[in-house]
């Protein structure tokens, strides 16, 4: 039996995850961590929440003894657009809590840790057409450097103390759950709201920006994945490349406009396109493939058709 902590369980990723988690091994062996944001009402129904910060390694220790938990799931960040105008703050949390997460499961000899990464440790030297699983890794913002230094960390750990530590680089992950929190690939979501609400969006980078996305449902997916595949059969650790489908902003336009035919967009680029621009097109996932048999299940225009059916029932119901 696994008794779970999810770090940053109020977050976009962390919140469906522990959801998704508590559905498979029992409301009660995942514990929801969340520092300062109230959970969300399904959080607090379905199993044990707790105030947890990164930061805090006292606290993370209580926590971990009070319920027994020997995996760590860390979904703390400061992302890529929040993490610019503030880089220390982003090193402070990035590194320093997945330090003392790591630590922790280190001393505690926990039977595992996943440290989520991101197509952010790719850079503008990387090749961007199908980047491979080994590759170039020069990032030029502070979340990809953390990211880069964050998947070094762990994979320092599996090999110094034998540890079983796991990430994967997760793309521009969307959601109609809960939104995103000052990262680059924020428009992907947005873009649906505001098609629904209002049936026109500016867009932060321009028409032709093409970065890999992934649905959340393929998301969840892709880490309980990991987390349930063979140790032995895995010949990477903290960075495998996962992918599902890649577009440009217009392509995503034309697909809401299947069924919103009026929508209209517009675009104002700002600081977020450099970031953009410095990111792949498509990554190629041969290795998680391989290794521990990851297959998306969703395309852009299956995800389009069910992200604006389920925003266009919260507009309905006045949730948005």
């Amino acid at each position: 039996m696994k008794n779970i902590l999810v770090v940053g369980s109020a977050g976009q990723i962390g919140s469906e995850l522990t959801l998704a988690l508590r559905n498979i091994y029992g409301g009660d062996q995942v514990v929801a961590g969340v520092r300062k944001t109230k959970p969300s009402e399904k959080l607090l129904e379905t199993g044990p929440c707790e105030v947890v910060d990164a930061l805090d390694k006292e606290g993370l220790v209580a926590v971990v003894d009070k319920y027994k938990i020997d995996v760590i799931i860390n979904m703390a960040a400061i992302l890529s657009g929040t993490g610019e105008k503030n880089p220390m703050l982003a090193w402070d949390v990035n590194m320093n809590g997945l330090i003392n997460i790591l630590e922790l499961a280190r001393e505690r000899k926990m039977k595992q840790v996943l440290v989520p990464s991101s197509i952010a440790v790719f850079g503008p030297t990387t090749p961007v057409d199908n980047t491979p699983q080994e590759t170039i890794l020069k990032p030029t913002t502070i979340y990809g450097v953390t990211k880069v230094a964050g998947e070094l960390l762990g994979d320092y750990y599996v090999k110094k103390y034998g540890m079983d530590v796991r990430g994967l680089r997760y793309p521009g992950i969307i959601s109609h759950e809960t939104l995103p929190g000052g990262g680059t690939t924020d428009y992907a979501v947005a873009i649906y709201y505001e098609a629904i609400k209002n049936k026109k969006y500016t867009c932060f980078v321009n028409e032709n920006t093409r970065l890999p996305m992934m649905y959340m449902p393929d998301c969840l997916k892709a880490t309980i994945d990991l987390m349930e595949a063979d140790f032995d059969k895995l010949n990477y650790h903290c960075d495998y490349n996962v992918g599902a489908m890649d577009f440009t902003v217009a392509e995503m336009a034309e697909s809401i406009k299947k069924h919103i035919p009026e929508f209209e967009i517009s675009y104002e680029p700002d600081f977020r396109q450099d970031i953009a621009d410095s990111w792949p097109n498509s990554v190629d996932d041969s290795p998680a493939r391989k290794d521990w048999g990851w297959k998306p299940d969703y395309d852009l225009d299956a995800m389009t058709e069910d992200m604006l059916t389920a925003i266009g029932e919260k507009h309905k119901k006045g949730l948005i």
